[in-house]
């Protein structure tokens, strides 16, 4: 049997209207997280043209180093015409350089803007951004409103359920910012406290999918395969599912999740022969902006992921991260690819890997 023969039935979730951010309609039900590192252009490229993946959003962008102009926040907004609906994610505290940064977005064209409410690294959380938002909900909602005043695209929020166990507060938030004029809200089903720990809380998602009346309510966390994704749904009664590291591990689940909301049926993800010209496609998109020798170093982070999808040998990864030049790069997947994978075959299905997450406590991340 052919992998491309092979189809996994689930139960197709419920049908509902589109997906709307305001006045923008949305292809899917499905997007793509912010993930810090990763959800670049060339990534979200890559996954756009797997099919299914309806909004991408980049990394976290720091406000201020958008406003200050500073290159490496400028390189994160990037985008084109093949990258649309397109939303950048900003992250700050002071309610004047978070809606001037807006402005900026706007100007330049985004089609939405997410607020980070939600990342539970300390570099990020001491200066009072990320999910420390969520410890001054007035504060918190007078900052959103400002930005939601200050610009005509969709503003969107994502946010975590609350900083612990103790203070879960997204319920309480997300009918706040509907009141303020939020089109949509992103909500991870961890506390700050958990970061990655544990398990996702579908329940607390349900409670703040419950606590609006109008706007949708996007659930993310966990979600790695179809079940995943019809658990969600099913359980909490979010209007659409955003991935984050389930996309790195397997970019082709949001052409699954559209043929599984269609159908009922979904074929499998890429073989190791797939991924592997996906990487060789993502580099060569890195490579367009930057210098080969550039791109190498940027792309050292996805290129793991790829290798780990691929059940590659631990030392032929490491010859890969050693290149330093494009020949060496060249090299090291030649070699890759002769050898194949250490489980499964060259054309065939290979085995989940393993999606690591930070783990540790939070305040030392």
């Amino acid at each position: 049997m052919s992998i491309e023969s092979i189809r996994y039935q689930y139960p197709k979730p419920p049908a509902r209207p589109p997906l709307q951010y305001g006045t923008l309609t949305l292809p899917s039900r499905y997007l793509l997280s912010p993930l810090a590192g990763f959800t670049n252009l060339e990534f979200r490229l890559i996954v756009r043209e797997l099919g299914g993946m309806s909004l991408g959003t980049t990394d976290l962008v720091n406000a201020r180093g958008l406003l200050h102009g500073n290159e490496g926040t400028r390189s994160m907004i990037e985008t084109c015409a093949e990258d649309r609906p397109f939303s950048v994610q900003i992250f700050g505290s002071e309610p004047d350089i978070m809606c001037q940064a807006a402005q900026f977005l706007e100007n330049y064209g985004v089609d939405a803007i997410d607020i980070n409410m939600g990342c539970p690294v300390h570099r990020i959380t001491k200066g009072g951004a990320g999910s420390a938002m969520m410890c001054q909900q007035e504060e918190t909602v007078q900052l959103v409103r400002q930005i939601v005043e200050s610009v005509s695209v969709p503003v969107t929020v994502k946010m975590r359920l609350g900083w612990d166990d103790q203070q879960i507060t997204s319920p309480e938030f997300a009918a706040a910012f509907e009141s303020v004029g939020v089109a949509a809200i992103m909500i991870h089903g961890r506390t700050r406290e958990q970061g990655f720990s544990g398990n996702v809380n579908l329940e607390g998602i349900r409670k703040t999918v419950e606590a609006v009346k109008n706007i949708p309510v996007i659930g993310n966390g966990d979600v790695r395969s179809i079940p995943d994704a019809g658990r969600m749904f099913e359980e909490t009664g979010c209007h659409g599912i955003s991935v984050g590291r389930g996309a790195l591990a397997n970019p082709w689940i949001f052409r699954q999740l559209g043929e599984w909301e269609e159908t009922g049926e979904y074929g499998p993800a890429g073989t190791f022969l797939d991924r592997l010209n996906l990487l060789r496609k993502q580099f060569a998109y890195l490579e367009r902006r930057f210098s080969a020798d550039h791109a190498i170093i940027r792309f050292r982070k996805m290129g793991h992921w790829y290798l780990k999808g691929m059940r590659v040998r631990k030392r032929l990864r490491g010859d890969f991260q050693m290149a330093k030049t494009r020949e060496e790069l060249n090299a090291a997947l030649v070699v890759i690819e002769e050898e194949g994978p250490v489980r499964g075959t060259k054309d065939g299905i290979l085995p989940d890997p393993h999606i690591p997450v930070p783990s540790g406590p939070v305040e030392r991340w």
